[in-house]
């Protein structure tokens, strides 16, 4: 087995071959066992290059029982293990799971909240009330906790089983939220049993908390509609004021990263699978080790849509606090709510055969076309929503799923901005600057938990996602239907 970082495709025998303006191909070389792909704009490739995600996407490439392409979003940067914007499917016979094919942050996911009300008529002066409201509300920053609510070691265990169900059984929203969840809110397989006291530690008094780094909460407003009929399907208006919710599995997903790590470090030698890079520990599939961890992600995953779920029951709460009507009266509805960072069993078309897959995408989102039966059937006509947030100081994005997705990336696609600056940078960039004053002339108010978080997601720190986003619409695996502007955040 190789160890951490050591490439068994060398760096310089790695070539990109243009396939379109928004494809690229990594030839097969070395131990790869399939070509590597690249979706990404031209002006995009220098930094891809100066990167080792390439060479990320290229040792992907090497795992056992790959299907079809190793494949990485125009949000591409460099991750553990995987790449953050990669995307992998594999063989249920003789593939493999990898932790470093789903990250740390276990479904970390994005669910949009849509409005009655519109931006304008609502005013600037509110908007800053309004996010000083939610901040109030809903505990952020790093290890936030909730010090209302408590979880016994059995109520947790219901958490991690049932996800968004149980926060709904428990009052937190209702059941129509539920159909508009990726997967209903509640991975099948997950098994709490598989998560560790450690983890469980962690994740106790987080539940219903937003955390820090790039997670938010932030009020919007629709100031662009690409596709009228699909927006209308969406409830989505121009002028309309929407709220975005993005975080994840909290402490306990972290740590059940962190403990599989360790396990799928041991299962890679017993197995005798040969990695490129340590960081792509992994385990068979169908091996004891596969089940436990695709158990435990299971149990994290559900975590995390309880923690969406109850965040968005605070922010209903917020509003109809805020504007002393209730949230029925205010239009405040769940549009849609995605996973980012997730390993799922699928079954897709690949080269005319049904097949059972497992699908890795890590910083990249579900994009499954109209007709498909995991789509709900409130959108199944037009196809799935595809949230894409961008950064705090620009705009973000709403697309909807397409054929071609399915035929070509496994119904996937992008899930954001992607970083161009580290965290360490971004401070560095941004010395002598005020970052909240720059946000207000921009008229966009940010209130975070520290100083230190807001400089480090300044807008800078991040690709364009309109530039993302053109490369996955011209690439034709999404199309859009609406873009966002920020108007108040709230950051962790």
């Amino acid at each position: 087995m190789r160890q951490g970082g050591e490439a068994m495709v060398a760096k310089d025998r790695l070539t990109l071959e243009r396939i379109d303006g928004w494809r690229w191909k990594i030839p097969r070389t070395g131990a790869m066992r399939t070509d590597g792909m690249i979706y990404a704009g031209e002006k995009m490739l220098d930094a891809i290059r100066q990167d080792q995600a390439m060479d990320q996407v290229a040792n992907v490439a090497c795992l056992p029982g790959i299907v079809g392409y190793s494949m990485a979003m125009p949000d591409i940067h460099w991750g553990y293990g995987f790449p953050i914007g990669g995307v992998a499917a594999f063989s249920m016979d003789d593939g493999i799971v990898s932790p470093g094919g789903v990250g740390y942050d276990i479904n970390c996911g994005v669910r949009l909240m849509t409005t009655h009300l519109r931006a304008r008529e609502v005013g600037a002066e509110k908007i800053r009330d309004l996010v000083t409201a939610l901040f109030r509300n809903i505990p952020s920053g790093v290890g936030s906790s909730r010090k209302d609510f408590k979880l016994t070691e059995a109520e947790l265990d219901k958490v991690l089983l049932k996800g968004a169900q149980w926060a709904v059984s428990k009052g937190f929203g209702d059941a129509a939220d539920l159909e508009r969840i990726e997967e209903g809110g509640c991975i099948p397989w997950a098994d709490p049993k598989e998560v560790s006291a450690k983890a469980r530690d962690r994740g106790r008094s987080q539940l219903g908390t937003l955390g820090s780094g790039n997670h938010f909460v932030e009020i919007g407003v629709v100031d662009e509609i690409y596709d009228p009929a699909t927006a209308e399907v969406f409830g989505l208006f121009q002028g309309q004021l929407t709220v975005f919710v993005h975080t994840g599995s909290r402490g306990l997903g972290h740590q059940v990263c962190d403990d599989f790590i360790r396990i799928l470090l041991k299962s890679s030698q017993k197995y005798g699978i040969d990695l490129p890079d340590k960081q792509l520990c992994c385990a068979p599939v169908g091996s004891a080790e596969g089940r436990s961890y695709l158990g435990a992600m299971g149990a994290a995953a559900n975590f995390a849509f309880a923690n969406r779920q109850m965040i968005g029951h605070w922010v209903r709460e917020t509003f109809e606090q805020f504007f002393g009507t209730s949230s029925e009266r205010l239009g405040l509805a769940l549009l849609y709510d995605v996973c980012h960072n997730m390993a799922k069993i699928e079954e897709h078309s690949w080269h005319g055969e049904r097949r059972k897959l497992c699908v890795h995408r890590k910083g990249a989102t579900r994009a499954f076309a109209a007709g498909h039966e995991a789509v709900p059937a409130v959108y199944r006509s037009v196809g799935q929503p595809v949230l894409i947030p961008g950064d705090m100081g620009r705009y973000s994005y709403v697309l909807v799923g397409t054929p071609r997705a399915m035929e070509e990336t496994f119904g996937s696609t992008c899930h954001g901005a992607g970083r161009v600056l580290s965290r360490h940078q971004a401070v560095k960039s941004a010395k002598g600057r005020s970052v909240v004053k720059e946000m207000e002339e921009r008229g966009i108010f940010v209130l975070g938990a520290s100083k230190a978080t807001l400089v480090e997601e300044m807008p800078e720190a991040y690709k364009d996602v309109s530039d993302v986003v053109e490369v996955v619409a011209q690439a034709g695996i999404s199309r859009p239907v609406a873009r966002l502007r920020p108007l108040g955040v709230m950051k962790g």
